[in-house]
């Protein structure tokens, strides 16, 4: 077990999502960075989609009631364990009794705690992730709360790690070649045009030209982002249709919305584009106020994004198996 000690709103359990229930009305929740959720869950030895802890809401603190093997990814703050501090993107492990601790990270908005075994919360339409619209899954449908105790299943693999812990670099360094870095603070998101693009003046110039930032009423469900506003050259009226985290919708005051991992099912606002999956965890890393720029890509550029992630994430799945599985030899 381990046991909520200092949490905030809005942090909650989650794992992938639960995809294959929008047509009867249910978002897929999910990670709104599922890329640290892999890795993280990577280095512990679980399945990928186990369920962790998304904090978003600093500072927060638990306490493990057993040994148990551990990975704080995600955010750029450093967590430390009963006072000494450890570097994110690596797996540790925890005495019973003893206290992990997440402060205010600098710049990025989300850390994620993987724990070996995955916590054990029952599935709900195939799926641990918490969905706070629908008061569903996860811890009882809502956020964490000091006192909490939630169950950890068990961990097959919680001898095989080195005492100094096992390491890997963090997505944003490793695959910089392919993800462009932010300019004068300014982060750079690829997306597609969408349906109802060409609606928009100059071929949506307006909306690719200049630079957004996200609005404080932003939350899991969407991005909403100030700017100049954009409006289709003529009033158009539209039917509602489905909608996936990743669509960006422009209502009647110009402003668009991402649809982020709480993405509702279905809307009417005109789609003037969409983002690529493989920037989705950049998006949600992206804290209110920050600054965003769209950069147009295409369908090629984002399947080679989607291949060099794949790679990092199978790269560090093999050396994880592979330094476990020597030092059990070695054992």
């Amino acid at each position: 077990m381990i046991e909520i000690l200092e949490t905030g709103p809005f942090n909650t359990v989650q794992d992938l999502g639960r995809p294959g229930y929008r047509d009867i009305g249910v978002s897929a929740s999910g990670a709104m960075d599922p890329l640290a959720v892999r890795i993280g869950n990577s280095l512990v030895g679980n399945d990928e989609n186990a369920a962790v802890i998304e904090v978003q809401t600093f500072p927060f603190s638990l306490r493990f009631e057993r040994r148990a093997v551990f990975a704080v990814t995600g955010a750029d703050g450093h967590p430390h364990l009963d006072g000494s501090e450890l570097i994110p993107w690596c797996a540790y492990m925890a005495e019973p009794g003893q206290v992990l601790e997440l402060k205010q990270p600098p710049r990025l908005a989300r850390a994620y705690i993987s724990v070996g075994g995955g916590l054990d919360i029952p599935v709900v339409m195939g799926s641990r992730s918490t969905s706070l619209r629908g008061g569903f899954g996860g811890n009882a449908g809502r956020p964490l709360a000091k006192g909490d105790r939630i169950a950890v299943g068990e961990d097959a693999e919680i001898a095989m790690l080195s005492a100094t812990g096992l390491a890997v670099v963090e997505p944003a360094v490793a695959l910089r070649d392919v993800f462009p870095a932010p300019v004068d603070d300014t982060l750079p998101i690829r997306a597609l045009p969408a349906g109802e693009h060409d609606l928009f003046a100059g071929a949506g110039e307006a909306f690719w030209g200049q630079t957004w930032r996200i609005s404080s009423r932003s939350d899991r469900t969407g991005y909403r982002l100030s700017g100049e506003p954009i409006t289709p050259t003529a009033s158009i009226e539209m039917r509602s249709h489905g909608v996936v985290p990743g669509v960006i919708q422009v209502p009647p005051g110009g402003e668009p919305i991402v649809q982020m991992s709480d993405a509702n099912t279905a809307g009417g606002y005109p789609k003037v584009a969409g983002v690529i999956e493989c920037d989705l965890w950049r998006l949600g890393q992206a804290r209110i106020g920050a600054r965003l720029k769209f950069i147009r890509s295409t369908h090629a550029e984002a399947r080679a994004v989607e291949q060099a992630v794949a790679r990092y994430v199978e790269d560090v799945r093999l050396t994880s198996g592979m330094v476990k599985r020597a030092l059990k030899a070695m054992a």
